[in-house]
């Protein structure tokens, strides 16, 4: 067992966050990961495309946010009531999801606030993709951790001092939403440990128990992975999707493209190429926007080619799709070997 102040702060087993994913809302995958003893999130991204105007997709329902995001964390409570496992929401707060981001927030302190049972075990919110000043206050006094996601020392900086709990220092290699500035984490992590005083967990790039030991070893509590965990038995992503995450074996093979909150990167394809020529010919935005859209409705129909696929660079490390408990499990067994008896033999 590894130990951390990740897993102290929490009361988990295992120092693993799941990263928030869109377009799915991973109720099934966060179960699987708090029953795992890792921490498990909720997605919350495909939650708003309603309010935005968009129609539902994979599965919500035409809800309000507030009750996408009530139905999600009731569900999810029950998957994981044997187990008592922790988990938490992820919520986006870009500019363009503002109007939607403080719905989803509020909804899951109410949660916290009316179920007991929810307030012992949704333990964390996590904010990302912009500024999380407006919710800092309302988290701390309702009892909860308030994670952010960060792509710099500066932006760590900058919300330590807003009062969040810990950062998670997301480098460019990450699938989904990138910074403009492409830091990667062997870079980014040691600078952000270094640079604040609060706890950093690694994002970008983790996969294993190599990927693990290393984050430990620059200072991190503990790690997220995202991409790693769409290839699982119990992942709500479609199977063409983890198969295609799986079948990818070339870490050269994703691409970065502007997306509805900035850049995104995705797995390389077709439909991808396309968008990135969209962009290159200087198409009007709406073209751009309206193709996103299709390929995300592509993605439901499982229509691959069509499909903009968000994904890492260490897709091209995954050959396999284990359930989530054998893939927690052998990622903190090979690190604490690399840790207890690897690492050791070489310090003469």
């Amino acid at each position: 067992m590894i130990k951390t102040k990740l897993t102290e702060m929490l009361g988990i087993k295992h120092p693993i966050i799941q990263a928030g994913m869109g377009p799915y809302n991973t109720m099934k995958l966060s179960a699987a990961v708090a029953n795992a003893g890792g921490l498990g999130i909720i997605s919350s991204i495909g939650m708003g495309v309603v309010a935005l105007g968009f129609k539902p997709l994979f599965g919500f329902e035409n809800l309000t946010p507030r009750e996408q995001m009530l139905s999600s964390i009731e569900k999810v409570k029950e998957l994981t009531k044997t187990s008592q496992g922790i988990f938490g929401i992820n919520v986006p707060v870009a500019a363009e999801f503002q109007s939607v981001a403080g719905e989803l927030i509020n909804a899951a302190l109410e949660a916290r606030e009316t179920d007991s049972e929810v307030a012992k075990r949704l333990k964390v919110i996590i904010t990302s993709a912009g500024n999380p000043e407006p919710y800092v206050e309302s988290i701390k006094e309702s009892g909860a951790y308030h994670f952010h996601v960060v792509p710099s020392p500066y932006h760590a900086k900058k919300v330590e001092k807003m009062g969040t709990d810990l950062v998670i220092a997301s480098g460019h290699e990450g699938g989904g939403h990138v910074a403009y500035d492409p830091v990667h984490t062997m870079v980014l992590l040691p600078e952000v440990v270094r640079s604040v005083k609060i706890p950093v967990v690694g994002a970008g790039g983790f996969c294993d128990g190599a990927t693990l030991a290393a984050a430990l070893a620059l200072g991190a509590v503990g790690i997220q992975m995202g991409t790693r965990f769409i290839a699982t038995k119990e992942s709500d992503f479609l199977p063409n999707y983890k198969n295609f995450v799986r079948d990818i074996n070339d870490v050269r093979n994703t691409v970065v493209a502007k997306g509805l909150f900035g850049n995104l990167r995705y797995l390389k394809n077709p439909a991808v190429l396309k968008m990135l020529e969209l962009a290159k010919s200087g198409a009007p935005e709406e073209e751009q926007i309206k193709f996103e859209i299709e390929s995300l409705e592509a993605i439901e129909a499982g229509d691959i080619e069509n499909s903009a696929m968000p994904g890492g660079e260490v897709a091209g490390r995954i050959k396999d799709i284990p359930s989530v408990k054998e893939l927690i499990e052998t990622i903190v067994k090979e690190a604490e070997e690399i840790i207890r008896v690897k690492l050791p033999k070489l310090a003469v």
